[in-house]
């Protein structure tokens, strides 16, 4: 009796078609792991090498993120969620960084849009230039009402120390004396780039007015004594600052300060590396266990038979576990290859599209790939423990029957866990049918992860199903659709096999891909229908402070109304399910009786007449998921963190296509960085007359151009569905190919009793089809029962599904299915030709 590993060793040799398929499910498996571990542990990991302040050793900056408390004493959580925009500090707090010990200079840092005649310059307050680098050419340094510009902002305005400029700040239209022209340092341009790449340095007195944001300041930049450390400088500045909710910095958390990019790329990451990751992984794992299990139970003859001349029930096991030690590690390790570039690549395409800074860096440690390598490992000793543990402890002779006849019923452990999982998706449904935003998103996902795993444990149940209603078809079909049909129903188990990772890639693949066609349907139709103005006129950079009079004084013109668009946070949930949700918000000008002549917010309760200082207009959806009614208050958080608990004076209907929230623009323009208005929407008038604004359109025009906006935001729920979908692909056509490589022996068997090579291809393609149609079927009905409620707490509507999207679905299972049936079954039946 050979030894464990011998037995492995001679089974891999003997049986490589089973056993490469073990090892390309086990390879995807790690590919996934790892490649969604690299993108977590650099969103953990992700710093921004800090440029603008790199000369400024120790920087106080308010908190950029707004938490959210769970729990109590050691059960109490903190979760972090970005501020829309930057959060600021008492400028006069410069003052006091400054008597810190070991403090040179402590100045207090602006950045702020300013609008030329047609440009925009990014301003700061000269104070900066201490730390930047940046120094006069001509002239002297600014006092209020004065500005020095940089070379570039002085040839495009065609200004000479002297001169006059006038410049649109979010204080009005003002004329700025020139007093000067700077070379700007290197600090100043590192991330200063594109339109904005012109200066210009106000006084720092008027700098933060001028901003929008009087007595604020985004930064305090604190400058060191000769000799003194950066580490004592910031706990000395730390001491000064007590109290004032300040939070001190150094090193390269500098960086995090001058990019708030960096708390959204984070966000972003980890979302990727966590959530999705954490889905992915379970999906990888899931279908790899699945392959080990099947690639075990296609040799339960041979361990019957090992049972039968002498071998004990350890030895079966050490055998199993020693062919997943032989496996599983080098398949780990040729998958996390591949996984590190995928890593590359997605955290790429993230940042091509803005979602990442230039600046961060992908982190590649042995963590993620050992987890990988890990992960795989345990998985198949798992599955290999689990599906040897019967043939290892029966009797020979009972080993040798049920490896010759399939067992009808499933394990009485894995039947309830099955049941159990099908009645948790169907309370979920009603929970996600129920519920509203987050937390209809929330429940939607585990009525996926339920219902997939209540298939997967159920599997030779529902397959046996399967066969008997899709084999009632192929019964007409000839005698190669009835042998089709009667191998489906006696093999219940290969088919729930092989069915399983079709249904796990349609499900997953339709609820992310329709999930995001739904939203994107239903915010284009509110889109259009909510813009009723006649002309729509925005400016990338932002449209002129004087706007909405220019364009109410036109001819013809009825209304005019600017629109600055922003996001707030809302909490939402209760207890342990308390959250922040990004809302995007709207800000108008005017009155709300003018908002309604230009904008159909499809209004049901309340009215538009009463918005103003303290009471703003919500989405009905917001409404239930925030659990306020009209004429309650709201807790929101302002884009810089401000508290605010406005009262709700009107519930609409259109909020995804419009905002979710509507409220004077007063209340929201000293909470951005950026307070020019976006959009202006305006009533009669003709084009000609708003051109000189910016770009006009009509309503029709502005909604695609919003639409295709929108389209691009589609991308990350593709690349999730691309990942999952394909992972799940190869492992549907990895199952089909060992399952027909397999059966080599009754292939062979229907050709000497006289079958035709056609009529078992004919056969084989018969079963392959009801494979793809039980998948389909049965992963639509996963999808349908997925997003039919979360689109009704999303939207309101039902699913929007793109008919050519769906059958290129359907249409790639079952090419899919029929190759991966086919190819290896001519290359079997090449023998008996």
């Amino acid at each position: 009796m050979r030894r464990p590993g011998g037995l492995a060793r001679a089974a891999v040799r003997f049986k490589p078609a089973s056993f490469a398929g073990t090892f390309v499910a086990l390879m995807m498996s790690a590919l996934i792991v790892t490649a969604c571990g690299i993108l977590l542990e650099t969103g953990l990991r992700a710093l921004v090498p800090p440029e603008r302040y790199a000369n400024a050793p120790v920087v106080a900056a308010a908190d950029q993120c707004e938490y959210v408390v769970t729990g109590s004493g050691e059960d109490r959580e903190e979760e972090a969620t970005p501020l829309p925009d930057t959060a600021r500090m008492d400028a006069g707090l410069a003052a006091k960084a400054a008597t810190a010990p070991g403090a040179a200079a402590a100045i207090a840092d602006f950045t702020f849009p300013v609008r030329t005649g047609d440009g925009s310059l990014t301003a700061h307050g000269w104070g900066s230039h201490a730390f930047t680098g940046a120094e006069l050419t001509a002239g002297s340094a600014p006092r209020p009402g004065q500005v020095v510009l940089d070379t570039a902002a002085a040839r495009a305005a065609n200004a000479a120390v002297g001169d006059t400029v006038a410049l649109q700040t979010a204080a009005g239209r003002q004329d700025f004396r020139v007093v000067g022209v700077a070379k700007a340092g290197r600090a100043d341009t590192a991330r200063n780039t594109g339109a904005a790449a012109a200066l210009a340095w106000f006084a720092d007195a008027q700098a933060p007015a001028l901003a929008g944001h009087p007595g604020k300041a985004d930064a305090i930049a604190v400058l060191a004594k000769h000799g003194a450390g950066a580490g004592a400088l910031a706990d000395s500045v730390n001491k000064a600052l007590a109290g004032s909710g300040a939070q001190v910095h150094l090193g390269d958390d500098r960086g995090a300060i001058e990019d708030p990019g960096l708390g959204y790329a984070k966000e972003t990451l980890f979302g990727i590396g966590g959530s999705f990751g954490g889905i992915a992984a379970i999906v990888a794992v899931f279908t790899a266990a699945g392959t080990v299990t099947l690639s075990i139970s296609q040799r339960a003859r041979e361990f019957a038979l090992l049972r039968a001349v002498g071998a004990t029930p350890r030895q079966i096991r050490r055998a199993v576990a020693s062919e997943a030690l032989l496996i599983a590690p080098l398949a780990g390790i040729v998958g996390c290859l591949p996984g590190i570039g995928l890593a590359h690549w997605w955290f790429g395409q993230l940042q091509d599209r803005g979602a990442i800074p230039e600046a961060v860096q992908v982190h590649v440690s042995g963590i993620p790939l050992l987890a990988a390598v890990g992960t795989g490992l345990l998985t198949a000793l798992a599955a290999g423990w689990t599906a040897g543990r019967r043939p290892a402890r029966i009797k020979p002779g009972q080993a040798l029957t049920e490896a010759s006849v399939e067992r009808l019923r499933p394990g009485v452990i894995r039947t309830v866990l099955g049941l159990g999982a099908l009645v948790g998706g169907a309370i979920l449904t009603g929970v996600s049918a129920g519920s509203a935003g987050d937390d209809a998103a929330g429940a939607a996902l585990g009525v996926v992860m339920l219902f997939m795993l209540a298939v997967g444990l159920l599997g030779p149940l529902v397959a046996r199903v399967c066969a008997g209603l899709f084999g009632l078809p192929l019964r007409g079909a000839g005698p190669a659709g009835a042998l089709a049909a009667a191998n489906s129903r006696a093999n219940a188990r290969r088919l729930a096999s092989a069915i399983t990772p079709i249904v796990l890639a349609m499900s997953f693949a339709s609820t992310l891909v329709f999930m995001h066609t739904s939203e994107n349907h239903a915010a284009d139709e509110q889109l259009r229908a909510g813009i009723i103005a006649d002309h729509v006129v925005t400016d990338p950079a932002g449209l002129p402070v004087d706007a909405v009079t220019r364009a109410a004084g036109a001819p013809g013109v009825d209304a005019a109304v600017g629109l600055l668009n922003t996001q707030v946070l809302v909490p939402v949930g209760s207890g342990e399910f308390k959250s922040l949700q990004g809302a995007a918000a709207q800000g108008f000008t005017g009155s709300g009786t003018e908002l309604a002549k230009v904008q159909d917010l499809d209004l049901s309760e309340g009215s538009l007449d009463r918005l103003g200082k303290g009471r703003i207009a919500i989405d009905r959806t917001l409404a239930t998921a925030a659990k306020v009614r009209i004429g309650g208050r709201l807790p929101l958080y302002l884009p810089d963190g401000t508290e605010a608990r406005p009262e709700v004076v009107a519930v609409y209907g259109r909020g995804l296509g419009l905002a979710t929230v509507t409220m004077d623009r007063a209340s929201l323009a000293e909470h951005v960085t950026a307070g020019f208005d976006s959009t202006l929407l305006v009533r009669g008038g003709s084009e000609k007359s708003l051109s000189a604004l910016g770009t006009v359109t009509d309503a029709s025009g502005y909604a695609t151009e919003q639409s295709l906006d929108a389209k691009l935001g589609a991308w990350s729920n593709n690349m999730m569905a691309a990942v999952l979908g394909g992972f799940a692909a190869v492992a549907a056509v990895n199952t089909l190919v060992m399952t027909v490589l397999d059966r080599r022996p009754e292939l062979g068997t229907l050709r000497l009793v006289g079958s035709t090579r056609r009529q078992v291809l004919q056969m084989l393609r018969w079963e392959g089809l009801l494979v793809a149609a039980a998948g389909v079927v049965l992963g639509s009905a996963i999808a349908a029962a997925t997003l039919i409620p979360l689109m009704g707490g999303l939207t309101g509507e039902a699913p929007y599904v793109p008919p050519l999207v769906y059958g290129s679905f359907v249409a790639a299972v079952g090419v899919l299915a029929l190759l991966a049936v086919t190819l290896p079954a001519r290359a079997a039946l090449r023998r008996w030709s």
